[in-house]
């Protein structure tokens, strides 16, 4: 009800008295103080807040920003004033006496004592003249101000006898007087600001100077990327990465020596897509140590470990580093000169194979001439693609012969067929038959040649064998229980290798081989040691580096398991003397030209052409039974006429069984009385192809049974 209401009623009748209020106890108070807030609780409160935003990247960020740039002014204040004590005092000339002296090299440290001795002598020449120079200061303003004085005069005296006006002999140094008032009007003027803003100046200045310096603590640079990443090789960039390589004695040496460590480096020289230099390390510390430190020293130069390369040159207790540029490594190289220069020819003897491009981006070439040829690597690195750019350019040599077995079949090497005279393709153990037998016969040939008249001289024979791991671990035995694979004295793949190896570069005979992932089993000692060139593709292990190429050029530097496997493909390791390695190195890395399937097949077609005609066999026959007549024709193929000699090899290739051993008296017993004859076109004996195709024509079937014993 509301009050109002309650009123009316108050008219009409009296309340009754309101009963008394109910006594409400009164409460209780606890004399005992109450409990306080746990001060550990809010301690660890507020420590949970405060670490929490500690540990909050932005805070962290800002941390940093604050510390490096700090860093930066410190840094760059300290270099400034060293810079100017350097530049007013000998400090720099007794560092560098102390930094010969502490590499051993007393020459050059006599040669800064000297210097030093002319600094100080001219310093006090300097010093001489400046106590006699206020007398002349005085005189010479005198003399200029009375010159100059006199000279306005004689203007102003000029000036009134042309206006024929007395005053204006004054007037030019009246105008020289108002000219000096102006500029200390405005001198008055910006000297205020320019006094308020020379100290940021130079704050910036010293930060300048130390960010380009990287004065700042290595934590406190941006995450992600350093900020002097790809930044340029000074001599301090490298004498600081050597400091920092965590060796002892190198680190104690180099602060002996103060800011001059820079002594151990020879000259920076622009080497390519990168630079190299010499650093002469001090007693105590070997070359190896360095070597071993090769990713460290790399993160230290702000580079990857791909683009930093430790090599051992001739002098002693000297390493050689060359460091690229920044990602230079990972740009490709131009194409290969035999893709664009289609009049490209090829000289076994006196030329050189367009390979690639060394680390300085000068062209890599390698010449072949009488040197048996090994490339390895893990699988899928560009072994086929360098060995085969080799083969395309020696191609265009019309007089060297090919006979090839592709142990993969994956057709890389199909180009070659119609090029080569032996074209073998595929895994299984009858093309690894095919390929021992191929070797087989080119160890034959090159005992003929060994018992041909000295002085003779003969075309090139290259036997190539890519995957070659696959003959070595092929498990089959013949019919005399000799393994076609192995490393054993009865292998037959090991033995005839080892007799090419042996004696075969002396009459033109050479072999190539490529394998994967070598290992003592795969790739025997004595095989890969016989190779004059040796080059290796990325690979696991410094041991497989060390089958590869050899002790010597590991222990010089080479190192292929450092290469990035996938990222790599097509950059090798090469140690041979046919091609040229810098002075004291062992070994040099070149980046190969890629030529694809499609260009590699237009290449041989060029090189068909600059031939007479090549019959390739596909397979090497194993039967008893042969037909002499219909095997000569077989290796003349499409060419019209043929040297007697080419066609006797060509059939020793075809069986070695069973023409192994004819000579031009076999052939000529063969062809007597059929018509196809040897007949000399030139001066040379030939057998030709229509010839002999009638002479099969004609003797149908009644010649069929003849067999060649």
């Amino acid at each position: 009800m509301s009050a109002n209401t309650e009123n009316v009623i108050h008219l009409f009748k009296e309340d009754p008295p309101a009963p008394a209020p109910t006594p409400v106890p009164a409460p209780v108070v606890s004399l005992a103080p109450a409990p306080p807030v746990a001060p550990v609780r809010l301690f660890r409160r507020t420590g949970r807040k405060v670490a929490g935003a500690v540990r909050d990247e932005r805070t962290r960020t800002a941390g940093r920003m604050v510390v490096r740039h700090g860093s930066y002014v410190v840094g760059g204040s300290r270099i400034v004033v060293r810079r100017a004590w350097d530049g007013r005092t000998g400090a720099r000339y007794e560092r560098m006496l102390r930094a010969a002296e502490a590499v051993g090299n007393y020459e050059a440290a006599g040669e800064w004592e000297e210097r030093l001795h002319r600094f100080r002598s001219d310093r006090h020449k300097r010093r001489m003249d400046l106590l006699a120079s206020p007398e002349k200061v005085v005189k010479g303003a005198a003399f200029a101000a009375g010159g100059g004085v006199g000279t306005l005069i004689l203007i102003g005296v000029a000036l009134a006898i042309a206006n024929k006006d007395a005053t204006d002999v004054v007037t030019p140094l009246m105008a020289f007087i108002d000219l000096i008032r102006l500029l200390v009007v405005i001198t008055t003027v910006v000297w205020g600001p320019l006094v308020a803003a020379a100290p940021w100046v130079a704050l910036a200045g010293v930060w300048a100077v130390g960010r380009h310096r990287g004065a700042a603590p290595a934590w406190a640079l941006p995450t992600g990327r350093s900020e002097d990443a790809g930044a340029p090789i000074t001599p301090s960039i490298v004498v600081l990465a050597l400091r920092d390589l965590g060796i002892a004695p190198l680190r104690t040496a180099i602060k002996e020596m103060g800011d001059s460590g820079a002594a151990m480096l020879g000259p920076i020289r622009i080497a390519g897509c990168g630079v190299e230099v010499d650093v002469t390390l001090p007693s105590g510390v070997s070359t190896n140590e360095v070597q071993g430190r090769r990713r460290k020293l790399a993160e230290n130069l702000a580079r990857h470990e791909h683009e930093v390369f430790i090599t051992i040159p001739t002098a002693a207790r000297t390493v050689r580093l060359w460091i690229a540029d920044s990602g230079a490594l990972d740009e490709p190289i131009g194409p290969s000169p035999l893709t664009t220069d289609p009049d490209m020819t090829a000289n076994y003897k006196t030329g050189k194979a367009p390979w690639g491009q060394d680390l300085r981006g000068d062209a890599a070439a390698l010449s072949v001439y009488q040197r048996h040829l090994l490339i390895t690597g893990l699988s899928n690195q560009g072994k086929t693609a360098a060995l085969r750019a080799l083969a395309l350019w020696l191609a265009l040599d019309p007089s060297v012969e090919f006979r090839l077995a592709d142990l993969k079949g994956a057709g890389d090497w199909a180009m070659f067929d119609g090029l080569a005279t032996v074209l073998i393709q595929g895994p299984t153990d009858d093309h690894v038959i095919d390929a021992t037998e191929m070797l087989e016969g080119g160890v034959t040939e090159m005992e003929r040649r060994l018992q041909a008249p000295p002085g003779t001289v003969f075309p090139p024979l290259v036997l190539l064998v890519d995957e070659a791991q696959v003959a070595f671990m092929c498990p089959v035995v013949d019919a005399e229980k000799r393994p076609y694979g192995g490393s054993k004295a009865t292998s037959r793949y090991f033995m005839a290798a080892r007799k090419i190896h042996n004696q075969g570069r002396a009459v033109n005979v050479t072999l190539w081989q490529g394998t994967q992932d070598p290992t003592d089993q795969n790739l025997p000692k004595l095989v890969r040691e016989g190779a004059h060139t040796r080059a290796s593709l990325a690979l696991g292990t410094e041991s497989q580096a060390r089958m590869a190429l050899g002790d010597k050029a590991v222990d010089g530097g080479a190192a292929p398991n450092l290469l990035r496997p996938g990222l790599d493909k097509g950059t090798l390791v090469v140690a041979s003397d046919g091609i040229t390695i810098p002075s004291g190195q062992a070994s040099i890395t070149v980046r190969t030209h890629f030529i694809d399937t499609e260009t590699a097949g237009q290449i041989t077609a060029r090189a068909r052409a600059m031939r007479d005609g090549v019959t390739t066999l596909h397979v090497i026959e194993h039967g008893e039974d042969r037909d002499p007549l219909a095997d000569i024709a077989t290796v003349i193929g499409t060419t019209n006429r043929v040297l007697t000699q080419n066609v006797l090899q060509r059939l020793a290739v075809l069986s070695e069984d069973a023409y192994g051993s004819w000579t031009h008296a076999d052939l000529k017993r063969v062809l007597d009385g059929t018509g196809a004859e040897p007949y000399k076109s030139d001066g040379r004996m030939v057998v030709g192809r229509e010839r002999v195709a009638r002479a099969l024509t004609n003797r149908g079937d009644e010649g069929s049974a003849s067999v060649a014993r």
